[in-house]
């Protein structure tokens, strides 16, 4: 068996026994503190002199000790805002962001639908957005409640809505007795022969007496004999039983 050529070529080194001098000198720990930054004593709490309470730093002395540290400028730009900018009606008062209980609870009662039968279209179209923006502005309270953690004023506002929502359905409840009321009326007037609903002159309502006593006047008109003017005309008006 042929030996391995890099054993012929290994050297046998002798182990090394390091000194005593070598053995008590270690290596320093990697800081990135300066050297005059270090604690001068020896404290096991790392965070002592350290409060974020009271906004105290370290009892030590630091090399930015007595350099000041710049604060922030106190600058409120002013903004002028429109007071009727209509936005504002998703809140109690322009400039108001929340109103107090007592003040969501000064409301009155729900609209009843034998009310509004009595509404006409615009009054009841311009009820119905009334109460689309004082939903908007209890929905707005309910999520500043809501974000600010107060923990009251809820009930308030929900007891608000609901006499808002009895109004809205009253709306809805008196328009549908009126579209059926107008549906009723139409299906009768399609039966009706002196209505015309295709009227191109838009007069629906075409009685027949009015159209019988309009073909009378019209028959008489043509059978009266022609009207004549100057004197002979009132030589035959002054004859008696001209035309009798």
């Amino acid at each position: 068996m042929r030996p391995w050529p890099g054993c012929l070529l290994r050297v046998r080194a002798k182990p090394c026994v390091p000194s005593q001098a070598a053995c008590l000198i270690r290596p320093a720990e990697f800081s990135t503190t300066s050297y005059r930054s270090k604690r001068k004593t020896k404290d096991n709490n790392k965070s002592r002199g350290v409060s974020s309470l009271y906004g105290s730093g370290p009892k030590e002395h630091l090399s930015m000790s007595d350099i000041p540290l710049p604060k922030p400028r106190d600058h409120k730009p002013k903004i002028d805002v429109n007071p009727d900018h209509g936005l504002w009606g998703f809140f109690p008062e322009p400039g108001k962001a929340l109103s107090t209980p007592s003040e969501t609870e000064q409301h009155g009662r729900a609209w009843t639908v034998e009310e509004l039968r009595k509404k006409s279209w615009e009054d009841l179209h311009a009820l119905w957005w009334v109460c689309c923006r004082e939903r908007n502005m209890l929905a707005t309270s309910k999520a500043e409640l809501h974000r600010a953690k107060l923990g009251f004023g809820e009930t308030e506002i929900d007891v608000r809505n609901d006499e808002v929502l009895r109004t809205m359905r009253a709306v809805k409840h008196a328009l549908t007795e009126r579209y059926y009321t107008w549906q009723d009326a139409v299906d009768v007037a399609a039966t009706d022969p002196e209505v015309d609903l295709l009227a191109e002159d838009g007069q629906a309502y075409k009685p027949s007496t009015f159209e019988e006593d309009a073909e009378a006047e019209q028959q008489s008109a043509e059978s009266s004999p022609e009207r004549r003017d100057g004197p002979e005309a009132a030589r035959l008006d002054s004859e008696p039983g001209r035309y009798t």
